[in-house]
């Protein structure tokens, strides 16, 4: 039917675009209720849910969607209709309603449906397993457990639905809309003139792209996708092997949700729990995500230079100068939300400041004047409602855990269970941390898989000593790395998809790219200085063996240095990174050491040639 299929069309634009000016509304003139601004924002992600991914294999949303869209409308008006019930009653003492009950297990069941067809099975099975938990062996009756979850904001509507309703929500409109003006051209086009020409130039092409659209997108599989299809091909064509291009791709698309100033959608969520600016966030993970980029940048300039590949012809490149000369403001709405918030406004206000300075930057220049048009920035704005429904399910079905280890008491009690299994060792607790936000992480997107952690996790080794912030981070990096860890590998799936290189191969040697994302975690764990925490000094020095522990383990990694390396010189550039992690002025003397030895043995002893030293590029 044309006609009902048009008038569906029509209606999900409609709806998109009302959540995108809700929500830029409610960012300038200011939050209503908690409650209503979140059941808002759940209502809109649940509508959208039901009407773009259809039940079964259909490709259009049939009777029984239209169906679900209407329990769940209902379901998330109720609070918004009685907020004055909602607020005055006295939760765990006030005996819910029965039309309480019926609306709570219904949006309950609607979560989890939506959940599954939005971000797969593994969150809402998760959060299923909690509520069995709840009823079984944490000994909640289901009206307790309903009063929870959906009439107070310790459940559903508790912090990390806040988090998507205020902050998320409007970042991403504002990547969407970024990337209507055509600053994806403008990202790329300023890679290739910056390191396109160099000793490996497309795979440092990809470091660069990638790092700047993670700024705008916060998605590993969004950055792949976006960016690989244009460099995987232009790696392969100078002579990197399939897996190696889509491993490149996977890890530098991966560590987008790590790079200030937007980094991803836990990011904000991570704020929120420390009761901390977002600011101060970002300037926290500033240092890491710079030794995680650095790191897989020098790691494909070795590859590049110990198998003889050269960069791109600079006469197929485009120059600098003319590049910045008619794109170069289209990077004036990062400076705008940079700047906003240096000035110590909110995220929120910082993402409306960028959203209205999208327009007038991009009607600066003629060279892209006539990509915004009014239909363009309608679909710039459903775009970016659409693409907050996965994250804002994410997070609401991340709060049925939440709820449920808030009720019962699990958090303090798989706290003991950890403190137990270390027997108060950090570095044991710090590897169960790890191993569980991987494992979380491969399953379920990046910021549930976080909150789950914080949740069970966090406190454990913050009891141990960690400072709070790193202990946050620590769990982010790992969830956020699951992304690049066979089996279950999102990202190396996405760049394979292109690569065509082998899932295996193209895992490995993601694993083997992305090494240092893992030792980084444990570095500013035990030098809290790589979050700036502490004084100038201490930050610098910190900073410098840090630079010089991940240059290290990159050629012990890709088996060159100055030269090829031999076992010995691997081994020593092993010990040299590996020690220079954990501060102090012993290690970094034995680390310097190890390094130095390294260099002579390179200088002083006989020469060896690279494996393949080709006069031109190969042809594509």
């Amino acid at each position: 039917m044309p006609s009902y299929r048009q008038a569906l069309k029509g209606s999900i634009f409609a709806i998109g675009l009302a959540m995108a000016c809700y929500h830029l509304w409610i960012a300038w003139v200011g939050p209503p209720n908690a409650l209503i601004l979140r059941s808002t924002h759940i209502g809109f992600a649940l509508t959208l849910a039901f009407l773009t991914m259809p039940l079964g294999k259909r490709d259009v949303a049939g009777p029984w969607d239209l169906a679900l869209v209407g329990f769940a409308l209902a379901a998330t008006a109720y609070p918004i209709l009685e907020i004055d019930y909602f607020l005055q009653r006295m939760y765990y003492v006030d005996d819910p309603r029965l039309l309480d009950l019926v609306l709570g297990y219904g949006l309950v069941g609607l979560l989890l449906e939506a959940t599954r067809r939005a971000v797969g099975l593994a969150l809402p099975l998760t959060a299923a397993a909690f509520l069995v938990y709840a009823l079984t062996a944490g000994g909640q009756d289901i009206q307790i457990l309903i009063d929870q979850l959906y009439l107070t904001t310790e459940g559903i509507f508790g912090i990390p639905a806040g988090v998507s309703a205020t902050y998320v929500v409007l970042f991403i409109i504002f990547g969407a809309l970024v990337e209507r003006t055509g600053t994806g051209k403008l990202f790329i086009d300023f890679a290739l003139a910056l390191t396109g020409h160099q000793t490996g130039g497309p795979a440092k092409v990809a470091c660069v792209t990638s790092g700047l659209f993670g700024t705008v997108s916060g998605s590993a599989v969004a950055n792949v996708m976006t960016t690989g299809t244009f460099t995987i091909p232009l790696m392969r064509r100078i002579g990197y092997s399939p897996a190696f291009a889509g491993s490149v791709e996977a890890v530098a698309s991966t560590g987008g949700q790590i790079m200030p100033p937007i980094m991803g959608a836990a990011a904000f969520v991570m704020a929120e729990f420390l009761g901390v600016s977002y600011l101060q966030v970002a300037l926290a993970a500033l240092i890491p995500a710079v030794l995680y980029f650095l790191a897989v940048f020098v790691s494909v300039h070795f590859e590049a230079r110990r198998i003889g590949l050269r960069g791109l012809p600079r006469a197929d490149l485009p120059r600098l100068d003319d590049v910045l000369l008619q794109r170069g403001h289209l990077f004036l709405p990062l400076v705008v939300i940079i700047a906003v918030l240096l000035n110590g406004y909110s995220a929120p206000f910082a993402a409306l400041c960028g959203i209205v300075s999208v327009i007038p930057t991009s009607l600066l220049r003629r060279s892209t004047r006539a990509e915004i048009t009014p239909m363009a920035i309608l679909d710039g704005l459903v775009m970016g409602a659409r693409n907050t429904v996965t994250v804002a399910l994410a997070c609401a079905c991340a709060g049925i855990v939440i709820g449920v280890i808030t009720l019962t008491g699990l958090g303090l009690a798989f706290t003991s269970v950890v403190l137990a299994a270390a027997q108060n060792n950090l570095v044991l607790a710090l590897m169960l941390t790890m191993v569980a936000g991987i494992i979380l992480g491969m399953g379920m997107p990046t910021t549930p898989a976080y909150i789950v952690q914080v949740a069970l996790l966090v406190p454990a080794i913050v009891k141990l000593g960690v400072v709070v912030e790193a202990a946050h981070l620590f769990a982010l990096y790992f969830a956020i790395l699951s992304a690049i860890t066979p089996p279950v590998a999102l990202a190396v799936y996405a760049a394979n998809s292109i690569s065509r290189g082998g899932l295996w191969e193209t895992g490995l040697a993601a694993l083997k790219l992305g090494a240092t994302g893992y030792i980084i975690p444990f570095m500013f764990v035990f030098g809290p200085s790589l979050l700036m925490i502490g004084s100038w000094d201490r930050i610098l020095l910190t900073l410098a063996t840090a630079v010089v522990g991940v240059v290290a383990l990159a050629g012990s990694l890709q088996a060159y240095f100055l030269k090829p390396c031999r076992m010995g010189e691997r081994l020593l550039l092993f010990v040299s990174a590996i020690v220079l992690i954990k501060p102090g002025l012993g290690t970094d003397v034995i680390g310097l050491a190890c390094l130095t030895a390294v260099i002579l043995s390179q200088r002083m002893l006989p020469g060896r040639a690279v494996a393949n030293t080709p006069s031109e590029p190969p042809a594509q």
